[in-house]
């Protein structure tokens, strides 16, 4: 091959189908850039408000993640022949072909050392673990019968959060907000809380929009110091000097846009824009100081402090103020039994106490506001516990269990959903479902369709193809919705 030759290959490899787009005066890529032009000037706003599918139930969704999974063993899925066979060796047939995080060899099973009792006129099983969502127990709908297909935290949170257990996929949020897009204009449409001092293990990726606009993507806020880091202006920069560079800056990426045609560009000035009016509108949904005694008592929150209590008083704040999806992740339910603090009995009833009473609270708070009809509150885990004990944890006195994908308990409260339910079953020792499995994919069709979407219509083009929260899989568990 020649000099020449080698020149014209060197060309071909560096033009990029961007390039080639925005050099055709004619065929599809001139009108496709002509298109863009012509929205360019418009007031584009990826955030505003769109149809849903069908008429939806809720319209707002606060979901509460326990990073780690909790024991729902030793909360709500009572199994009185666990107790019984308490300390025997696991039967062969509920180990083989299986793996385990931190397990290996023939364990032992263990019951639950919490006393259960029914509650409620729906009559759901609560331990002594959790007191106060008793209190709400005919406002919560449970699933005991959910599996997934990972058994190690970040990918299992993953699969759970964005439809695959690897990077890059949008969350479920970022999803939502691409399909419906939100109320309040000055707040952003998917907000992510965040409490136990630590981010889940699938990271940032939980509220990521992956291939979607950027815009699409969670803000993580905090409850205490500035609500969102970096949103305030340096010192010296006045109101009006910020409004004339964001204006400037407008312009000049309406100038870029037309010239790349690059989507991204649209996003860029949706975000100065969002950013320039959340430092007015943020500071005050995110001041908790502003509730009454007894709401912050009801809660147990304190103004100023970073926890889950402050995290759910703020989820209220956020969906009343129109924000679409509130996402609070709260980390260390990971009871491997390893330490005092991950053990079953005061470790569990201990971390419970932190979660127990916020999380009923912000179900009444809602209910008492009217707000709980339209709001779809969601609890859980990324998979369950074993119905044996942990592994590395055999000559200890501390109690714990291992990652478990084949079953697990989560609740759903109001948007829709069927008071009072119980939906599935585990085996009487708690290893597989028994009826009415709900695999991840099919809980993510469910809240899709709560908000009045169709998990197969909600799609976006990438790479070539059409994606969508639930991959090619899902159905919507009828049963659950009122």
């Amino acid at each position: 091959m020649n000099e020449q030759s080698l020149k014209r290959l060197e060309v071909i490899r560096n033009r990029t189908r961007r390039q080639f787009l925005q050099d055709c005066s004619v065929g599809l890529g001139g009108i496709y850039l002509a298109s863009l032009a012509g929205t360019a000037s418009a007031s584009t706003n990826p955030l505003e408000q769109r149809p849903s599918h069908f008429t939806p139930r809720a319209k707002n969704v606060i979901y509460i993640h326990l990073a780690g999974s909790p024991p729902t063993l030793d909360m709500f899925n009572y199994c009185p022949e666990l107790n019984k066979h308490d300390g025997e060796e696991c039967p062969d047939e509920f180990l083989a072909g299986r793996k385990f995080a931190f397990t290996s060899g023939t364990p032992k099973l263990m019951g639950s050392p919490h006393q259960f009792q029914r509650v409620g006129e729906a009559g759901h099983w609560m331990s002594d673990a959790v007191v106060h969502l008793r209190e709400v127990a005919d406002e919560l709908s449970f699933v005991h019968s959910m599996h997934t297909d990972q058994f190690n935290h970040a990918p299992a949170q993953l699969l759970l959060l964005t439809g695959s257990p690897r990077q890059g996929r949008p969350s479920m949020g970022s999803w939502v907000t691409y399909g419906l897009g939100t109320e309040n204009q000055d707040l952003p449409g998917f907000v992510a809380l965040i409490s136990g001092g630590t981010q889940p293990s699938a990271g940032k990726n939980a509220w990521g929009s992956g291939f979607l606009p950027s815009v699409f993507q969670g803000v993580q806020c905090r409850s205490k110091g500035d609500p969102v880091l970096y949103v305030s202006d340096p010192p010296g920069m006045e109101r009006e000097l910020r409004r004339m560079s964001l204006d400037s800056l407008t312009e000049l990426n309406q100038m870029q846009l037309q010239q790349s045609g690059d989507p991204e560009t649209l996003t860029r000035i949706a975000q100065y824009e969002l950013a320039y009016r959340m430092q007015a509108s943020v500071p005050e949904v995110m001041d908790i100081s502003r509730e009454t005694a007894a709401t912050l008592e009801a809660y147990g929150a304190q103004p100023g402090a970073s926890s889950m209590a402050n995290n759910c008083l703020l989820a209220r704040r956020l969906v009343e103020q129109g924000v679409r999806f509130v996402q609070l992740f709260d980390w260390g339910w990971d009871f491997h039994g390893t330490s005092a603090g991950t053990g079953l009995g005061d470790g569990l009833r201990n971390k419970s106490r932190s979660m127990d009473r916020p999380v009923a609270a912000l179900i009444k708070d809602l209910r008492d506001r009217g707000l709980l009809d339209e709001t779809l509150v969601v609890w859980g885990g990324e998979f369950g516990r074993t119905p044996f004990r942990e592994g590395r944890t055999a000559g200890s006195k501390v109690l714990g269990r291992d990652h478990y994908p084949d079953c697990y308990s989560i609740f759903m409260a109001g948007g829709g959903t069927r008071r009072g339910v119980s939906h599935g079953t585990t085996d009487e020792l708690g290893f597989q479902v028994a009826t009415d499995g709900v695999h991840v994919h099919d809980f993510q069709a469910t809240l899709l369709h709560l908000l009045g979407m169709d998990h197969e219509r909600l799609t976006h083009r990438f790479q070539g193809r059409d994606y969508r929260l639930t991959d090619v899989h899902g159905h919507v568990v009828k049963e659950l919705l009122s």
